[in-house]
Parts: structure tokens; C-alpha cells; sequence
């Protein structure tokens, strides 16, 4: 079988899809995989921020239209970007093993996050990151970012922000892992659901590649994926929402703890549950509806 992986242009899109694209080819039935680079609506509008056009869904549609024109057979995502529900023809056909799902801050002076000055200026796009910074640090200003890693970290270099903060996960990958400063733990920053992870996308209908792609599958990443997106998608939260979720698995149980919160960090809903791995869907809306309870709604609606 020839398999050809839709891929946005960025350099950790292109090590991601290159990095599934070796996994696979040590399975006897893969003869070839090519890459098919796009650029995506996402990629080419960097001036303005995602919750103002429509949200990270933008780096994903070409390469869903590519799948659907047979352009392109898979196509290779971070899982913490895809929306919580696909388009009914798509599904997430295997999820590799989770690297590090936490974020990461890299400082211009090498400073962590406590030694900062007051009133250092922070570079993050994420609602989720805002909330959780001005929790700890209400004194510093949160600054919109967007653009590639080494755009993101050019921007750092040239004193546009004294620090940033990214996945630990996507700087581990393109070897930049010498630039942080510091890596925040759950209890400091929950990260945003399957942070981490590497998902792998194709046409619900195409049942031999599902079936195919189910051997480099790791199940417990997709445990805790599935656990982490029934949070967000039972509150009907995007993936620039304030909302942060972290799953991990304990023998035959799984653990999920999630936070919802103003932008501005001054209130932040947390609660976790605990409960069999062969019901993560179900486990992830009950743990949505205790955050219900006691008032998500009004936080996510006003974000």
C-alpha cells in the first residue's frame, strides 16, 4: 500500500508527518509514503488572533479537502489542535505515543516565571495559558503570539517579549529543547487536552487504511485523548477556550483533572474524577457536568 500524509508547511508539521511517515514504513504492507505539503488559511493569516478568525479549525480544512479530493490518503495533526468533533466522513484513525503534554517558558534573560520583573511581558495566543499565568503572576501582561516556534522565538530574540510560553512537546521535537527555561508541572498549568499527542486523520469510510493504521496505535494515548476531548466537547469548548484538561492512566483506571477559567486568571473552576478506562467518553461528561454545576458556562460564554 502507498500511503501520501497531508501535511501543513511548518517545520514541526513536517517533522511530525516525516515522523509518521518512518513509523509506518516499517509495516510489512507500506511499500511508499510521500508527504503532500498545503498551506493552510491558519498559516497565512499571522496578524490577527485565532478566536477572531475562527480558531485553530483553520489549520486543519485544507488537508480535509485534500483527503476528500483523494489528494492525500492520512493526514498527520497535534491532537491539541483538532476540534473536540469531526466532519461525520472523518475520524482520528491511531494517536502515537504522548510526549510531554506540558508547557514550557522560555525567557529572553533566562529567568523563570517567579523571577520575572513586574509588568514582564509574556507572548501566548492561548486563552487556556493566559488564565493560568495571571493566576500565578497577575502582575505580568499577556501579550498575543502567533506564528511557527523559531518565528515565535525570533520574536523573543528581538525583545518583543521578555518571555513566551509553548508546548514543551513541539520544542522537544525540532531539538530546541535547551531553550527552556522552565517546564510547569499539572498542578501550575493544566495543559490543553492531548497536548502532546500526534493523531492521524482519514476518511471514516476507508476501513483497510483504519484497520492498518490501528497497528501503530498506542492505546493509552488514546485513552487519555479521548478522556481529555469529552471534557471539551461536553462544554462545548473549542480548543481556544480557557479550559484545561490532563489524563493519565493507573492500571485499569483513568484520572482526569480538569480547570476552567476567566481570561484574566481571577477565577479558575477545578475538579477531577476518577473512573474505569473502557469509559473515558462517559467519564470525561460527568467530570463536564460537575464543572457545569458550579458554573463553566458563564466562564467559557465570556471569554
Amino acid at each position: 500500500m502507498n500511503i501520501r500524509i497531508a501535511t501543513r508547511k511548518s517545520e514541526l508539521a513536517l517533522w511530525q508527518a516525516n515522523h509518521v511517515a518512518a513509523v509506518l514504513t516499517k509495516l510489512p504492507e507500506i511499500k511508499n509514503v510521500t508527504l503532500v505539503p498545503l498551506s493552510t488559511k491558519g498559516d497565512q493569516i499571522l496578524d490577527t488572533s485565532l478566536q477572531k478568525i475562527g480558531g485553530k479549525g483553520l489549520f486543519i480544512k485544507e488537508l480535509e479537502v485534500a483527503m476528500h479530493d483523494n489528494i492525500a490518503d492520512i493526514a498527520v495533526h497535534s491532537m491539541k489542535d483538532m476540534p473536540v468533533i469531526l466532519p461525520h466522513d472523518f475520524c482520528i484513525a491511531a494517536t502515537l505515543e504522548r510526549e510531554s503534554p506540558f508547557d514550557a517558558l522560555v525567557s529572553r534573560d533566562n529567568q523563570k516565571l517567579k523571577e520575572l520583573p513586574p509588568g514582564a511581558v509574556i507572548g501566548s495566543s492561548s486563552l487556556r495559558r493566559q488564565a493560568q499565568l495571571l493566576k500565578m503572576r497577575p502582575d505580568i501582561k499577556v501579550k498575543d503570539l502567533r506564528g511557527n516556534i523559531n518565528t515565535r522565538l525570533n520574536k523573543l530574540e528581538n525583545e518583543e517579549y521578555d518571555a513566551i510560553i509553548l508546548a514543551r512537546a513541539g520544542l522537544e521535537r525540532l531539538g530546541l529543547s535547551g531553550c527552556i527555561t522552565e517546564t510547569f508541572t499539572a498542578k501550575e498549568i493544566l495543559p490543553a487536552a492531548a497536548q502532546g499527542v500526534i493523531g492521524i486523520e482519514c476518511l471514516y469510510r476507508n476501513h483497510e487504511l483504519k484497520n492498518l493504521l490501528q497497528q501503530i496505535n498506542n492505546k493509552q494515548s488514546e485513552i487519555t485523548s479521548n478522556a481529555e476531548r469529552a471534557v471539551n466537547r461536553d462544554l462545548n469548548a473549542s480548543c481556544q477556550s480557557p479550559v484545561g484538561s490532563y489524563a493519565i492512566v493507573e492500571e485499569e483506571n483513568c484520572i482526569i483533572e480538569s480547570i476552567v477559567a476567566t481570561p484574566d486568571g481571577t477565577k479558575i473552576l477545578r475538579k477531577s474524577v476518577k473512573g474505569n478506562i473502557n469509559e473515558v467518553e462517559d467519564l470525561g461528561a460527568k467530570l463536564a457536568q460537575h464543572l457545569i454545576k458550579i458554573g463553566a458556562n458563564d466562564l467559557i460564554n465570556n471569554d
